[in-house]
C-alpha cells in the first residue's frame, strides 16, 4: 500500500468512526457507498482529502466517478499531486 493509499484509508476510517467495521485489507475497488459513506460524508471526505494532501481538487474533477471508490480517489489525488509538482 502506498503512502497515499494509507492516508486515504485512515481518512475513511476517521470519517466513518469506530462504530462502522471496515474490512481489512481495505477493498479499494469497492463502492464507498456500500461501505457506509453517505453523500454528506462524501463531501466531508473530499474536503478532508484536500486538507490532508494540501491540494485543491479542480471543480471539473469533482464527479461521482472520481469519488466512487478509494482506487478512484487515489488516482485523482496522484494526478493532482503530479500536476502540482510539474507546475
Amino acid at each position: 500500500m502506498t503512502n497515499v493509499s494509507e492516508r486515504l484509508v485512515a481518512l475513511v476510517r476517521e470519517l466513518l468512526g469506530p462504530s462502522v467495521p471496515l474490512p481489512d485489507p481495505f477493498p479499494f475497488e469497492r463502492q464507498l457507498s456500500d461501505l457506509g459513506v453517505s453523500s454528506l460524508k462524501m463531501v466531508n471526505l473530499m474536503l478532508s482529502v484536500e486538507e490532508a494532501f494540501d491540494i485543491s481538487i479542480p471543480p471539473e474533477a469533482i464527479t461521482p466517478e472520481n469519488f466512487h471508490s478509494l482506487a478512484a480517489i487515489e488516482a485523482l489525488v496522484t494526478g493532482v499531486l503530479s500536476r502540482g509538482a510539474a507546475a
